[in-house]
């Protein structure tokens, strides 16, 4: 199957940002989607709002740190359609901080989220897809494990072991399933919530202010790959503002 049309893809994180911005696109795009996030109030909304436009979209609430939830989400799409194409695994959170100030709580949480959530992904979708015979894994990395800079270490470890995995995953899927990284630099998103360390947090939301891309730019590269025909592989993409180091 070649383009987005049609396709029956899974979006986690979905609610704001850059998982909701690639819900629009690829509603308009055509492709039949189930939509997953902690929060059902947005979630709700905007499957709504895709319906209202002329699109096809399915919810539920999922916490990506449960395997379970994972498992339902992709029961779902496939209860509904018969199928998965994709996983579009876009949920994660960035309470960085200094190392110094010790916040293992929030440590754990990255761990769990980025990390564990991208590992749950796996665990649901690619029985799935070896049935299938085909499928595809679009997965939100970060800038942030390409280059290390203070107060991100942990973050950038849980981002580079996404990494790690993913293309490892790669070399294990053989020629029928696709292998997809998406690295976005400084988006003008809620990403900043998360943050325990009021510092660190003014000082990320200034820069999103000053030079943060919206978050299309980075639907517009989930898109791309997504649309690519099945015997072509995107390997991984680099988006981040023209201005940013």
């Amino acid at each position: 199957m070649q383009g987005v049309e049609g396709k029956v893809i899974a979006i986690t994180g979905a609610s704001s940002g850059i998982g909701a911005a690639t819900a629009r696109l690829l509603a308009r795009r055509g492709a039949r989607l189930i939509l997953a996030a902690r929060r059902t109030e947005p979630l709700q909304s905007l499957t709504a709002e895709i319906a209202g436009a002329g699109g096809e979209a399915g919810c539920v609430a999922t916490d990506v740190s449960r395997r379970q939830d994972l498992a339902d989400l992709v029961a779902l799409a496939c209860g509904r359609y018969g199928r998965l194409d994709v996983l579009v695994g876009n949920a994660g959170i960035g309470p960085i901080s200094p190392l110094d100030e010790l916040r293992v709580d929030d440590w754990e949480r990255m761990i769990d989220i980025n990390l564990r959530g991208f590992l749950h992904g796996v665990a649901a979708a690619l029985p799935v897809f070896r049935r299938q015979g085909c499928g595809h894994f679009v997965t939100v990395i970060s800038t942030a494990g390409l280059k290390i800079v203070p107060n991100q270490s942990v973050y950038a470890a849980t981002k580079n072991a996404v990494r790690t995995v993913s293309e490892g995953l790669r070399l294990e899927s053989g020629p029928s399933l696709r292998i997809t990284g998406i690295s976005p630099g400084i988006v003008r998103t809620d990403f900043a919530a998360s943050m325990t360390d009021p510092d660190v947090r003014a000082k990320t939301n200034a820069a999103m202010d000053e030079i943060g891309m919206k978050p299309e730019a980075v639907a517009r590269a989930i898109a791309f790959a997504i649309e690519q025909p099945e015997d072509v592989e995107v390997g991984d993409i680099v988006v981040r503002p023209t201005a940013q180091a």
